[in-house]
């Protein structure tokens, strides 16, 4: 009876001594921007396969994410818009990129197949706005003189919540059409003007929409597009090429991006970039963490699995369309990550 006791408690002891990374394997939340789940997803997989912790990322959508890491509610919060310096600092945050991504607009138009509808920047603002309310209206029937458009209703789909997606969507809006930039703006949230239009939660209620409402038009993050199989249109560039949504497009956008200028937090906008290739709807996802972190070893952690997706996760990230981030950019990152402190002691590396 002593032997096995002293052999329970002997157990005990070891797994009480075991590491915080192998006793705790499902303490690290995070919440917020839906445009990066699907692959935030397989990097959470992947790596708890690989090391045992568990990853638990709900897809709120950005404005839920800042406001629950704000509040302290989750170890780490997601944003599409990011954080200004300010607002970084008042909440003692540091902010970094994860991956970059391209948002398309996706139709349901009765024999329009993927790829086929031709639309540049202010027609797009035009049929958001609601001043064009039909598929064959004169605009669009001129960037598709071949295309047999159906004298029907737009019903435009965009989002109910607080999303960076909405964000990077409508500040490309605004960069492509002044009317646009003065009636609207550009922001997580906008009153949207069209007066035929229906709302969806997440990236997933605004491709659900769409998918189900016949004669619509909504906007998600690419891999949104794909898993859904959701028609996606055609956009004008910078250089007045019409190209399409693919990973070599959105590299292409995203390569002209110089994030050693961008200000504190890696605040950097991506639409509406130079370039024959660039697809012109291109952002990029960002994570928000506490400086000040009470738990050494979990804050640790947390930086340790996003160390890991930008060393391992690059080929799970191009499957999805999403581009990783560049090395150069990683190191910029990972130097910030020294302000992480606990007590007075750095969390990294």
């Amino acid at each position: 009876m002593k032997k096995g006791f002293s052999l329970i408690l002997g157990a005990l002891l070891l797994l009480a001594a075991a590491p915080w990374t192998l006793a705790q394997t499902a303490a690290i939340n995070g919440a917020g921007a839906s445009f990066p789940f699907p692959v935030y997803s397989q990097w959470a997989h992947k790596y708890h396969e690989l090391s045992k912790i568990k990853i638990n990322y709900q897809s709120i959508g950005s404005g839920g994410g800042i406001a629950q890491i704000k509040a302290k509610t989750v170890d780490f919060g997601g944003t599409d818009e990011p954080l200004k310096p300010e607002d970084l600092d008042k909440n003692g945050l540091i902010q970094f990129p994860t991956v970059m991504g391209g948002v398309v607009p996706v139709i349901n138009v009765p024999g329009v197949k993927a790829g086929e509808l031709k639309l540049d920047g202010p027609t797009l603002a035009a049929i958001f706005m609601g001043k064009i309310s039909k598929w064959d209206d004169p605009a669009i029937k001129n960037l598709n003189p071949e295309a047999k458009l159906p004298a029907q209703a737009i019903t435009v789909a965009h989002r109910t919540d607080g999303s960076g997606t909405t964000f990077i969507f409508t500040s490309y809006l605004a960069t492509v059409s002044p009317e646009w930039k003065e009636k609207v703006g550009a922001g997580k949230a906008v009153k949207w003007p069209a007066p035929n239009s229906i709302g969806g939660k997440g990236n997933a209620g605004v491709a659900g929409q769409v998918k189900a409402v016949n004669g619509s038009i909504g906007y998600v993050e690419y891999a949104y597009a794909l898993q859904n199989q959701i028609p996606h249109v055609s956009l004008k560039n910078q250089a007045g090429k019409f190209v399409q949504p693919d990973l070599d497009t959105t590299q292409a956008a995203a390569a002209n991006a110089d994030w050693s200028k961008a200000p504190k937090g890696f605040s950097l906008m991506l639409v509406n970039q130079p370039g024959e290739k660039s697809w012109p709807i291109v952002g990029a996802t960002f994570i928000m963490f506490h400086k000040d972190q009470a738990d050494a070893k979990k804050a640790k952690e947390v930086l340790k699995f996003f160390a890991w997706c930008y060393q391992h996760g690059g080929d799970m990230a191009k499957k999805l369309h999403y581009v990783p981030m560049p090395d150069n950019v990683v190191k910029l990152v990972e130097e910030n990550w020294k302000e992480v402190k606990s007590g007075n002691a750095p969390v990294w590396p």
